[in-house]
């Protein structure tokens, strides 16, 4: 069994500045910056103003940027306004979008 790391930002947590993470990172905090990451989960008291580059996305907060990422999940509890570039994406039901989305080749 390998253990991947898990980076977590909580929500009294805020940053200005581009993040890059080798694994997984979960955000409850404020982001204004990009995020690089293999693995990309916000929970909903999140804010996120930059750019998500990931191979797997899960958004329950707010975001007010771009998505480039293999799977995107958007939970109910999200509000994304910005492109997605995706091979996979799925939405639940109550979410808010303003969204364009691609599908990656």
């Amino acid at each position: 069994m390998v253990n991947k790391t898990k980076s977590v930002l909580v929500s009294d947590v805020k940053i200005k500045g581009n993040i890059t993470e080798k694994e997984s990172i979960i955000i409850d905090g404020e982001i204004e910056g990009n995020i690089n990451a293999e693995i990309v989960e916000t929970f909903e008291n999140s804010f996120v103003k930059g750019n998500i580059k990931s191979k797997e996305t899960v958004i329950g907060g707010k975001l007010k940027g771009n998505i480039d990422s293999d799977s995107v999940h958007i939970k109910k509890t999200a509000d994304v306004d910005g492109a997605i570039k995706q091979k996979t994406l799925s939405i639940e039901e109550g979410s808010l979008l303003t969204i364009k989305t691609e599908i990656k080749k």
